[in-house]
């Protein structure tokens, strides 16, 4: 075993093989003195960071030979405080206890993996990071809600400890006043409510799901607002609750999937095949889920004070409502605007 503070190379023995030849990454997490787990291995592996013999090596689980020399090169750790990045950001309101936004649709609110820059959080580090007292002995954003990447709309952040507690126990209260807008497949009732506890799919982990077991308490209330026939209702949800994912999933639950949620909209609609050619192309082709949050109220944590917040639906939503107002006529216009 030889080793230098980023790089360890170990030469495999006879009493590593002695009983069977194992896998390259389960060896490797036993002998190297890095106290790494067989996964860890196996990513550093399959991200070229270890050598076998002296030449690229990306198979884990490989078997191993008396006399293979592996080396590890182990890269540099990645500093897990996000930086502050010159983003533009739509500012509704500012003020020395906290901050109102409009997300725009893309837009990733905190770092995490495979999104470590260019996130809302990000941006605010840039725009007021300068003047934030500190939260928790560390200067950021308090984030006590967040919005989907590719979901728009209002967010409110705390700028201090006061309003991030304010604020988070007025949603852990539910007296925070959120209101949706949304594009979803099909004819909904003129107004409804869908309960149904939402957990992780059992499924599939990548998504949430309305479930009979480990799932947490939810209520989506509507009302439609405009109706394309039979093939898209326009409507405005409110949240009596806030799960992940809470509206997509009680939509796709009641069988009426937002137009473009790439996650719980895996197939063409039947309500499609009632649109025209031209709005069929556009509603399949929207690029994103059609979800926007419309309205935001809440207590000012200094005070309190009641402070409502509204932007209008994003210019992507808006365009192909005005679409499917044109070919319906005047029984289903409505202002987007």
């Amino acid at each position: 075993m030889k080793n230098s503070s980023s790089t360890y190379t170990y030469v495999v023995s006879a009493e590593d093989i002695a009983e069977t030849k194992p896998r390259a990454d389960r060896l490797l997490a036993d002998q190297l003195p890095l106290s790494l787990s067989r996964s860890r291995i196996k990513t550093l592996i399959e991200q070229g960071h270890i050598t076998r013999n002296h030449a690229p090596f990306t198979e884990p689980a490989r078997q191993v030979h008396e006399g293979d020399v592996f080396e590890l090169i182990l890269p540099a750790p990645v500093s897990t405080r996000p930086q502050a990045e010159e983003i533009d950001l739509a500012i509704l309101y500012e003020d020395d206890h906290l901050l109102v936004l409009n997300k725009s649709a893309g837009m990733v609110v905190h770092p995490a993996p495979g999104n470590e820059t260019g996130t809302m959080v990000n941006a605010l580090l840039s725009h007021c990071g300068h003047t934030l007292p500190g939260i928790g002995g560390e200067i950021r954003p308090g984030i006590i809600h967040r919005l989907d990447k590719d979901t728009s709309g209002v967010m409110v952040v705390a700028k201090t400890e006061q309003a991030l507690t304010s604020l988070s126990h007025q949603f852990a209260e539910r007296s925070i006043n959120r209101r949706y807008l949304a594009l979803c497949w099909g004819r909904l009732p003129s107004q409804g409510s869908i309960e149904g506890p939402i957990g992780r799919d059992p499924k599939d982990r990548k998504k949430m799901a309305v479930v009979n077991r480990n799932g947490k308490y939810a209520l989506t209330s509507y009302q439609s607002l405009l109706y394309f026939g039979e093939a898209i209702t326009f409507l405005e949800c409110k949240l009596a609750t806030g799960r992940t994912h809470q509206i997509r999933v009680h939509m796709a639950h009641s069988q009426h999937p937002l137009l473009g949620d790439p996650l719980y909209l895996r197939r063409i609609h039947p309500a499609a095949k009632t649109l025209s050619k031209h709005l069929k192309t556009l509603a399949l082709d929207y690029p994103y889920q059609a979800l926007h949050a419309t309205l935001l109220g809440f207590s000012h944590p200094a005070t309190d004070q009641y402070m409502e917040f509204s932007t209008p639906v994003p210019q992507t939503m808006k365009t192909l409502i005005d679409e499917l107002c044109l070919e319906y006529g005047e029984k289903a216009r409505y202002d987007a605007s």
